[in-house]
């Protein structure tokens, strides 16, 4: 049987279609190898966590899950009884601390203008001197400052002088070739002692009536004393020209000397201590220095009572939503729990992928434009901010050989709204403007 050729017809309807269809097949492949660079994601934010600074009960909590609030808003308030009881604590100490500042502060007047007065009247008296010839200045020449850091440097001199020449005369003492010399001088500082004290006692006996028993034995106590006191003269008088008694004698009147004149010196600090380095205006300064700082103290005990106080009340960081809230008035928290999370609408970015063959098209600082569903007919500016280095595959949940062995790269964009219509989550399409 002979097959039937279609008619010319349907031939060339069928030809049509193919050729048709070629094109437009072709058109799309080259729109989707050639054509603009897009990508789609969702809206994305930072998470803020808020937390207390301080411990204590919740008293209020002021904001609800999907509130608006902006930057500075109250958040959350701590119960403040406790520390409002401590501040009036802390408020008493401060005002005590004044008066107390006053009181010496006056004090501290009247001293140094009485100190002051005199100070006056005796320079008027070291004007009528005249120097010793040693000197080459007249007494006036140095100021007061001068003289008493002068002294001063010789009372340490002194003082250092002093220690040596005890040291030296412990060693002597210590050494043994002196131990006659110096129990010979022992007893006679006793015998000496013990006839002072016998002499005494014989002369008050004397004007004691009806003491002739009385006077008896006090004769017969100083005879024995002066006897003791001559037996001791003696003997010291025998090891007097030793090398005992050299060694000794020599390192007792150093000793002397230097105690003498360390006491000298420091009479004569004294002496120069007038006016405003008086002792009595040193100590009147001391005292006010040291009010000064109970106050300073006081004070900044109020300023960390204040500062507490103001953190009882916790504010947004930043313009934003509620996202969640985690607790209810009447809770105690700690500081750095997070009791709510906020959204920060100022920081919107989205995270898109693009293709391993079309990494190349996408640089830093590149602009794009963002448009999403619930707002067909506008579209938001958005910049590149970030690429990632490395390469994913993508989408993640495709379980064939071919999607997985497709690769993109992560581009993270800023979004700008200022207008704050979008929002966490919505699905957006971003193309990237060459």
């Amino acid at each position: 049987m002979k097959k039937k050729r279609p008619p010319v017809q349907v031939i060339v309807i069928v030809l049509l279609a193919i050729l048709i269809g070629g094109y437009y097949g072709l058109q799309n492949l080259f729109s989707e190898n050639h054509g603009g660079l897009g990508a789609s994601g969702t809206i994305e934010v930072v998470d803020v966590d808020v937390s207390p600074e301080m411990a204590g009960k919740v008293d209020a909590v002021l904001a609800e899950e999907s509130d608006t609030v902006k930057s500075g808003d109250p958040l959350l308030a701590l119960d403040p009884s406790l520390l409002t009881a401590q501040r009036a604590v802390v408020l008493s100490q401060v005002d005590a601390a004044k008066a107390a500042l006053n009181t010496v502060q006056s004090n501290y007047d009247l001293t140094l203008q009485n100190a002051l007065v005199a100070q006056q009247a005796s320079t008027a008296i070291d004007w009528r001197y005249s120097a010793p010839d040693e000197f080459s200045h007249p007494l006036w020449y140095f100021d007061q400052p001068e003289k008493v850091a002068a002294i001063q440097t010789e009372l340490d001199a002194a003082a250092a002088a002093l220690t040596s020449s005890q040291d030296e005369l412990t060693a002597v003492i210590a050494d043994l070739d002196n131990v006659e010399f110096l129990a010979t001088e022992e007893r006679l500082g006793i015998a000496q002692t013990a006839f002072l004290i016998a002499e005494e006692v014989k002369i008050q006996t004397e004007y004691a009536a009806e003491g002739g028993s009385l006077r008896d034995a006090s004769y017969d106590a100083y005879n024995d004393a002066e006897d003791e006191l001559n037996d001791a003269e003696e003997a010291y008088y025998d090891l007097l020209s030793s090398a005992a008694a050299d060694d000794v004698l020599d390192v007792r009147g150093k000793v002397i000397v230097a105690q003498q004149r360390y006491e000298v010196a420091y009479a004569r600090l004294l002496s120069l201590q007038t006016g405003t380095e008086s002792a009595a205006v040193m100590n009147a300064q001391n005292a006010l220095e040291q009010a000064q700082t109970a106050l300073a103290q006081a004070e900044a005990n109020l300023a960390l009572i204040d500062t507490q106080i103001e953190k009882l009340t916790v504010y947004a960081p930043a313009d934003g939503v509620i996202l969640t809230r985690n607790v209810e008035p009447g809770e105690f928290v700690q500081p750095g729990a997070t009791l709510l999370t906020l959204a920060d609408l100022s920081d919107l970015k989205i995270t898109v992928y693009v293709p391993e063959d079309r990494y190349g098209e996408i640089s830093l600082g590149q602009e794009a434009t963002l448009s999403v569903d619930s707002f067909p007919e506008e579209t938001f500016s958005a910049i590149v901010v970030s690429i990632a280095n490395t390469a994913e595959f993508t989408p993640r949940n495709v379980q064939t050989v071919e999607g997985r062995s497709s690769t993109v790269y992560a581009v993270k964009l800023q979004v700008d709204d200022p207008s704050g219509k979008l929002k966490p989550g919505m699905p957006a399409d971003v193309s990237f403007v060459e």
